[in-house]
């Protein structure tokens, strides 16, 4: 054991309690559950509207009061007029009046509840639909990630989703209130005058076209626009993420120049879009005032004439001018539906993609146990290059094995197998004989616990980031892996103690201390397989000591790889496997390999020489 006592990796503070050796447990992992199959995405937003059944025929009596009320607010005009101020009806003065309050104060519940209901509705879909991208983006393997930009993914969940809100809810309330509208008026003006009517509705068919014509070009500019946005969220989160080092090298000016240049951009697509959606207003402005101008020719003649009344032609006048409102209103919603559309088709981009790490039919559940590790001619690799070549490679339980080899050679990309972060090109990766692609992706992730080079914690507090596996874990348990860890004194110098909130990234941390909480979560995991990439890389010469000994029994009885970059850590392995260009060149203790003078000697040399080539990040 003592070959192992000065495995490097991380935690510094008091005397620690020694960490049991890791205990097999039986429990099962239940199996986790399959995704429906992927419907048509219009079937799917449908289906969501739907099961809001119930709000939405609240909603749609909501705008039928809305539009009954638009319609008798255009009719009283008639008997207001005749009754009134042509025949000076008083009974008729004291009554209208009164029929005029209870109509508006109708309306103002009826415009209350479809709003409410129809804003319900959308919000509703709109945090189903952005939890359901969130949720399908967690379950995406590591390569996408790779390949999509962080700000990309923010600007899908984040912006894209805001427009399909505007389309289902502000488009939606205002279609159902217009298309009530339009109908109720439809009702009094054919009831007033149907041959007027069928003037006034000879230029609606002409109305329609810029509402179609128009939608068509604010759909292609909004795809446009979302993209520019995304971009510019792509652009804020890397150069908000690395201030320092754009601060370190003094340009700031160079990257408020980019920022103001993609701005610029992003305006003038918007303003392309503004273009296309202001020009259908006008051009109804026209046709409509075609259908007034005929109105009124025609109205005004009967008027003379004797064969109508002033009141039935203001009633009707009042009731066109209405109607042709929520008609030219339909260009702003279609303006907004197609924005939504285009919104759509990029978030369910992502929600339809597939995984590349697939379930099996029936997955098997791994058991807590220690486990056998073995590479059966592995190849990986990505875009049509191998990283990985022929790996075979066998490590027995409790084995520690240590993985060296230039910067780019492959050990970060084999160790990566292992939890299925990527599946191999070809090959088998297997754990006690079963191939890892037959295993459920949950109970194969239970049994691995990995502390990486760069520490990764969240915003939020010191205990949550250590019970990050085990969010049931107690607060004793807790501290105990905190002591193990070397972290418990300094976390107790902390004003909150464990509840000190840590800052983005454990940005409140030193180095040393954000890598030795890692640790003290991977304690708490408590997991079989153990993958440890240079984990005392950021630590100073005296908490490096320390660590060492508290891995001697964070390691007991487990299955440990060890990426050592520095190989002053690969010589207290069990084994140590030299990787050169994707293959394995070397196996052997750190003894033997510097007695054959082969790949790993030659490392050793350059590493003491000063050239080292080896603590670099790994691909």
């Amino acid at each position: 054991m003592q070959k192992r006592s000065a495995l490097l990796w991380c935690l510094p503070a008091s005397q620690p309690p020694s960490i049991p050796a890791f205990q097999p447990d039986n429990s099962v992992m239940m199996k986790p559950l399959k995704r429906p199959n992927i419907e048509p995405r219009h079937r799917r937003l449908l289906a969501m509207i739907k099961e809001n059944r119930f709000r939405l025929l609240l909603a749609m009596l909501s705008s039928l009061v809305v539009s009954a009320t638009t319609a008798a607010t255009a009719y009283l005009i008639k008997p207001a007029i005749d009754d009134i101020f042509f025949k000076g009806d008083l009974k008729m003065l004291k009554l209208i009046p009164l029929v005029v309050v209870f109509v508006y104060l109708m309306r103002g519940i009826g415009m209350y509840g479809q709003s409410f209901w129809m804003n319900y509705v959308g919000e509703n879909i709109i945090m189903r639909l952005r939890n359901s991208l969130y949720d399908c983006i967690q379950d995406l393997p590591l390569s996408f990630f790779h390949e999509e930009r962080t700000g990309v993914l923010m600007s899908r969940i984040t912006n894209d989703v805001n427009i399909v809100k505007a389309m289902v809810s502000t488009a939606v309330t205002g279609t159902l209130r217009d298309f009530f509208t339009i109908i109720g008026l439809t009702g009094v003006i054919f009831y007033q005058d149907w041959k007027m009517a069928l003037i006034a509705f000879c230029v609606l068919p002409l109305a329609f076209y810029p509402v179609v014509e128009f939608g068509r070009r604010v759909r292609r500019v909004s795809t446009g626009c979302q993209e520019a946005m995304a971009e510019l969220n792509t652009f804020l989160h890397e150069t908000f993420a690395g201030s320092k080092i754009v601060k370190a090298f003094g340009m700031e000016d160079y990257e408020k120049k980019r920022f103001f240049a993609k701005t610029r951009d992003y305006f003038r697509l918007e303003m392309k879009a503004v273009v296309a959606r202001s020009l259908s207003s006008p051009v109804m402005e026209f046709l409509g005032g075609l259908g007034v101008a005929f109105v009124i020719w025609y109205g005004g003649y009967k008027v003379i004439t004797g064969a109508s009344t002033p009141g039935t032609f203001f009633s009707f006048m009042a009731a066109v001018i209405m109607l042709y409102d929520p008609v030219k209103k339909l260009s702003h919603l279609n303006n907004a539906v197609q924005q939504g559309l285009a919104a759509t088709d990029r978030i369910f981009d992502i929600i339809e993609r597939p995984s590349d790490i697939r379930e099996a039919e029936n997955p098997i559940v791994l058991r807590r146990a220690p486990h056998k590790v073995a590479f059966e001619k592995v190849s990986f690799g990505y875009d049509g290059n191998l990283v990985l070549k022929d790996i075979d490679l066998k490590v027995e339980a409790g084995e520690v094995l240590a993985l060296v080899g230039m910067s780019g050679g492959g050990k970060t990309s084999l160790v990566n197998l292992i939890p299925r972060f990527y599946d191999v090109t070809a090959g088998a990766v297997t754990i006690d004989g079963i191939d890892i692609r037959g295993i459920s992706i949950a109970s194969l992730r239970e049994q691995i616990a990995v502390v990486t080079q760069e520490p990764i914690l969240f915003n939020e507090s010191v205990r949550n980031n250590i019970a990050y596996g085990r969010p049931d874990a107690s607060i004793e348990e807790i501290e105990r892996v905190a002591r193990a860890a070397y972290a418990y004194d300094f976390i107790k110098g902390f004003a909150d103690g464990f509840e000190t909130s840590i800052g983005e990234l454990g940005g409140r941390l030193s180095g040393g201390e954000k890598q030795r909480i890692c640790i003290a979560r991977a304690l708490l995991k408590d997991a079989p397989i153990l993958i440890l990439d240079e984990a005392t890389s950021s630590l100073d010469a005296e908490s490096e000591h320390l660590v060492q000994k508290a891995l001697e029994n964070l390691m007991k009885g487990r299955t440990t790889f060890v990426i050592a970059h520095r190989l002053a850590t690969a010589g207290y392995a069990d084994r140590i496997v030299v990787i050169v260009n994707g293959r394995i060149v070397e196996e052997g203790t750190h003894a033997d390999l510097l007695c054959r003078e082969g790949e790993y000697c030659k490392l050793y040399k350059m590493q003491h020489n000063g050239g080292t080539g080896l603590e670099n990040a790994d691909s």
